[in-house]
């Protein structure tokens, strides 16, 4: 068989296939998603399988987004919703089904909260809202959406493995090393997928009359994809840190006439390191230990082109500094800082994971100076007595950056950034030795444009009618962000990943 959508070039026939499995609900991908729709389908008595390709389940993401959490009630912490949502539509342009937005903010605490029932508070473990969401500007809106997975009120706990005990407890079958390879569809119904182990080669067919659910994960690994849907970003990202990401879900999806959004979403971090000289066109690192990521390199530090000169105001949300520098020559940009960079830190009040304190992964200054040295070890990071000198070392001219140094300098004392508007408390000298400097580029996360689907979460066809039986969830799903990422909605890809996924799982049950 052979469709128009093929990842990874499948060729059977019916002699192939090796068995025949009967399940109720058929979820693909192990994730945020899938681990969601399973555990709701299950609760709901449907006979559940979840098929995974990889060896393991998909990282469980800390820092759950949700509106009216019962950690956030026990904080005190009140979201506007209305405010939240518009800010969502309008940071989208409006490129989006606000509709299904809403519909987040109206089900993330069930989500959320069955998180903390069911996972966390068995192992005596519980969720901490994050209310820290300072809103200094315009530019810096930011809301407290964040509710983070602890045990001491000091760290981050991992809850993968809590979360894979209690959907076996409800009985779902978790089969890994078993991709997808087509679904399977009857009288304009999808009845299951064609499923392969590919650590044998064999094929078996997966019936599923309650419905298959999508959750792999979108396309981001998949480089002929990105070529299609969204060429810019082999350009802007020298990493892709979700190598599973392949695009079988919505291909799949593609092949039985379903529709997907039209423009190209993405979440990009400005963490990832390259050695000076590397040209974009010649990097795409497929990692899953986040190989060369700089924390600091979200901080609103002096950022210049490689032409030496500043391009942007540095205090935006991390993806548009990569989005600036795709408007640059070469796609890449140099980050410029002085040997007073943990004080600096301190005052810089970041959100979500680049925050500098509780419990993120840079708890303190210190750590994420240590985070720097290593980078300063390797080689990736840059150090010089002089400016001169740090400029050579980062291959960008040296008078345009002495230049671009000086007038940096010049706003600080000022107070008042005349040429970019960075918030004051955020401007910051470089003029204590030791100096430092590294080269960056994007990191792509995720992939975020989808399939197309309604409040039910079902896949939708050319005429916007469901598709029968199928569903979808995490960035399989689509409809919910366009271009960028709004990072100032700390914990919003895993909560639209968990609570669409559970109501895709609680609807399949329900057929």
């Amino acid at each position: 068989m052979k469709n128009q959508w093929n990842v990874d070039h499948n060729e059977f026939t019916k002699a192939d296939i090796k068995k025949v499995i009967n399940t109720d609900v058929l979820v693909v991908g192990a994730g945020n998603a899938g681990m969601m729709a399973a555990a709701a389908a299950a609760e709901k008595h449907a006979k559940v399988m979840i098929v995974e390709k990889e060896a393991s389940i998909n990282l469980l993401r800390l820092g759950l987004g949700g509106v009216g959490t019962n950690a956030q009630k026990r904080a005190g912490l009140t979201i506007n919703k209305y405010d939240l949502v518009e800010y969502l539509a309008a940071f989208a342009q409006h490129n989006v089904d606000e509709g299904l937005i809403y519909h987040w903010a109206n089900h993330s605490a069930e989500a959320v909260n069955w998180v903390e029932d069911n996972i966390l508070k068995p192992h005596s473990a519980h969720l901490r809202s994050e209310p820290d969401a300072m809103v200094t500007s315009s530019a810096y809106e930011g809301f407290a959406t964040e509710n983070d997975p602890t045990i001491d009120d000091q760290t981050f706990t991992s809850y993968g493995d809590w979360f894979q005990e209690k959907i076996a407890e409800l009985g779902v079958d978790l089969q890994f090393n078993t991709a997808l390879v087509e679904l399977t569809k009857t009288n304009e119904m999808v009845t299951g997928a064609v499923v392969k182990d590919v650590k044998t080669g064999e094929y078996f067919q997966v019936n599923a009359p309650k419905g298959v659910i999508l959750c792999t994960g979108g396309y981001s690994a998949n480089k002929d994809l990105l070529k299609q849907w969204n060429p810019l970003a082999l350009k802007k990202n020298v990493y892709n840190d979700s190598p599973r990401n392949n695009g079988a879900g919505i291909t799949s999806a593609l092949n039985v006439g379903a529709i997907k959004d039209e423009e190209p979403a993405e979440c990009i971090f400005d963490r990832g390191l390259v050695p000076v000289g590397t040209k974009t066109d010649d990097m795409y690192v497929q990692t899953a230990t986040y190989k060369d990521w700089l924390w600091l390199g979200s901080h609103p530090l002096l950022k210049v082109n490689l032409r030496g000169e500043r391009f942007a105001n540095e205090s935006v949300p991390y993806q548009f500094i990569v989005n600036a520098a795709s408007k640059q020559p070469g796609y890449q940009y140099a980050m410029i800082w002085d040997d007073n960079y943990g004080e600096y830190a301190k005052q810089f009040h970041t959100l979500g994971c680049a925050r500098v304190g509780f419990p993120g992964y840079m708890a303190s200054a210190e750590k994420l100076e240590a985070d720097t040295q290593q980078y300063v070890d390797k080689g990736l990071v840059v150090k010089a007595d002089t400016i001169e000198e740090l400029a050579e070392k980062l291959h960008l001219p040296i008078d345009a950056l002495k230049k671009t140094v000086a007038r940096n300098n010049e706003l600080v004392k000022d107070n008042i950034d005349k040429d970019f508007g960075k918030e004051a408390y955020r401007l910051t000298p470089v003029d204590k030795k030791p100096y430092y400097g590294c080269i960056l580029g994007g990191r792509i996360l995720c992939t975020s444009d989808g399939l197309r689907v309604n409040k039910k979460m079902e896949v939708m066809n050319a005429a916007y009618e469901p598709i029968k039986h199928l569903y979808a969830a995490g960035n399989d799903s689509g409809g919910f962000f366009f271009g960028s990422y709004p990072d100032r909605v700390p914990g919003l890809a895993a909560s639209h990943a968990q609570t669409f996924g559970r109501l895709a799982g609680q609807q399949a049950a329900e057929n």
